[in-house]
């Protein structure tokens, strides 16, 4: 979803789950095994070269830990792979960020800060995933957040709620869209994460009106959306001491000294 629900910017803009969208289960970039598609050559020339969509999408579930409830609903496994490599970048992140808030407690520079996408780096979006088949509309993400909390990513809960007590200020940046924030908001309190949600710390896009410090305006990239918004908060007075997202345009684009991506395989943002 343009970032709800795996929710993000426009459909036209989101690369779905499909013969090319498995680009690299946890890159999420087209990287395949010997003889098929890749980055450079994006345009199959025989179908050996295009992966099995069936099996892809069993690999994810394999991947998740896929676990089924009576009434249908699927979750991913805290025993899962996914969330195996989830705990571990976690780990490194909390390392990272005990000396960098740390450092900046003994220098009072500028307040640090972490930025993170939403959907599947602080919210799962799995099971809106298998509900809909991988197959994201508008009209079903809109349906499915309005109604629906979906879970914390694994540990992120604990690590932002973590990083906030160590002295970060948290902003979520997500490429959501604007009519969606009520619906977000009430998920990410709903869930643990118990940092201020006001408009002031949750950033969600704003295609109709954009504020005045992106340039770009109506036409922005999501690369140029979500580097020009933390760019912003930096012009605050915070320094991004981390930034956090699961797809390469949430980290792309400067503004923040070290960035942690989350593992992906279901879609890919351009």
């Amino acid at each position: 979803m343009p970032r709800p629900a795996r929710f993000r910017p426009a459909l036209s803009r989101r690369a779905r789950l499909g013969a090319a969208t498995v680009a690299a289960l946890v890159a999420g970039t087209a990287v395949f095994g010997i003889g098929q598609a890749t980055a450079e050559h994006s345009v199959p020339r025989t179908d050996k070269e295009i992966p099995n969509l069936t099996q892809v999408q069993d690999k994810i579930k394999a991947y998740y830990g896929d676990t089924v409830t009576a009434d249908g609903e699927h979750y991913a496994s805290p025993r899962s792979n996914y969330a195996h490599q989830v705990r571990g970048i976690e780990a490194t992140a909390r390392g990272y960020l005990s000396k960098a808030l740390d450092r900046h407690g003994r220098t009072g520079k500028a307040k640090p800060a972490i930025v993170l996408d939403i959907d599947d780096t602080t919210l799962l979006t799995y099971n809106y995933e298998l509900q809909v088949g991988f197959h994201f509309t508008e009209e079903s993400q809109d349906k499915y957040l309005e109604h629906t909390d979906m879970d914390p990513v694994f540990g992120m809960d604990r690590l932002v709620n973590w990083a906030h007590d160590k002295g970060a200020e948290v902003f979520f940046l997500t490429g959501r869209k604007e009519a969606q924030r009520a619906w977000s908001v009430r998920n990410l309190k709903n869930v643990g994460y118990g940092v201020p949600l006001d408009s002031r710390h949750v950033y969600l896009r704003n295609k109709e009106q954009p504020p005045p410090y992106l340039p770009c305006g109506t036409t922005c990239t999501t690369i140029e959306y979500k580097s020009g918004t933390r760019k912003h908060i930096e012009s605050l007075g915070y320094d991004i001491v981390a930034n956090f997202g699961d797809q390469y345009s949430d980290l792309r684009g400067g503004a923040g000294d070290r960035t942690f991506k989350m593992p992906n395989p279901m879609y890919y943002l351009p």
